[in-house]
């Protein structure tokens, strides 16, 4: 009789070890699970996020006012990409480049700078193209009635004539060209003032510090307080080209190369076409 007592409490000892070992088991898978549950969803939330993507474009002032609308456009459509831009002279983009400076894209306002860059195999010469093209015009102030045409910078009263730092400014190579094939040159030289860029010549003349200057209609059309007075004739100088490139040291090259290709779409042309200028050739 007690021995049979003593087994059915020993049973009930046995049954309640069993049930705490049985809940310790279901809690401790229910963890895991649990944890595996959160892992795989920390996961699936961390692939739907892309890393950010920072491109350094290195360009001409003239292409600010576009790109000030296409980085919207374009960051807005690609949010993995920071696009940021670095105005300046070309020559001097391209001493940057030359000096190992941080650059993913290169566009020049001139073809002898990218030359210059491709020769030393510093861009990927299969990425090159020419994007834009521009226009070489002569500047007055908008109250300016005296000068016409480039033959009224001969005039005795025009004292002053603004022109780009030969060394980095494209224009600059561009306006030789065109007063030499109109026969001027020589004759105007002397009356030419020095600016480091083509906003500087700009404010030269919208200031009254020079009498006249020569830009890029681009650049010209950005300003009220001037006004174009002559185009220079196509025949006269070098094509006018705006080559873009991927750096050669660029880390990023397939999110430059898309980008490269979204400049070349209807979209993007359209604002460069609404600044001034137009598809290159």
């Amino acid at each position: 009789m007690f021995s049979g007592i003593k087994n059915s409490k020993g049973s009930r000892v046995i049954l309640g070890v069993l049930s705490c070992i049985i809940l310790l088991m279901l809690v401790s898978i229910s963890g895991c699970s649990s944890s595996v549950k959160d892992a795989s969803t920390t996961a699936a939330s961390g692939a739907g996020q892309s890393k950010q993507i920072k491109l350094v474009i290195s360009t001409a002032p003239s292409l600010k006012g576009s790109f000030d609308e296409i980085k919207t456009l374009y960051e807005t459509k690609n949010p993995q990409a920071a696009l940021t831009f670095n105005y300046g002279p070309s020559g001097s983009l391209q001493s940057q480049i030359e000096q190992g400076a941080g650059t993913d894209i290169y566009i020049s306002q001139g073809k002898p700078q990218m030359d210059a860059l491709e020769q030393k195999g510093l861009i990927q010469k299969d990425s090159r193209f020419n994007l834009l093209s521009d226009e070489l015009v002569l500047i007055v102030n908008k109250d300016n009635t005296s000068i016409r045409s480039f033959e009224d910078l001969s005039k005795p009263e025009v004292k002053k004539i603004g022109i780009g730092e030969a060394k980095t400014v494209p224009a600059a190579k561009t306006t030789q060209e065109t007063l030499t094939s109109l026969k001027l040159w020589d004759k105007l030289k002397p009356k030419m003032v020095i600016g480091k860029d083509l906003m500087q010549i700009m404010a030269y003349v919208e200031t009254g510090n020079a009498d006249a200057g020569f830009v890029w209609d681009t650049i010209a059309i950005t300003s009220d307080k001037v006004k174009v007075v002559a185009t220079a004739p196509a025949a006269s100088h070098s094509p006018i080209v705006l080559p873009a490139a991927i750096v050669a040291s660029s880390k990023n090259s397939n999110a430059a190369a898309k980008f490269l290709a979204y400049l070349q779409s209807d979209e993007a042309m359209k604002i460069f076409n609404k600044h001034g200028f137009v598809k290159g050739k």
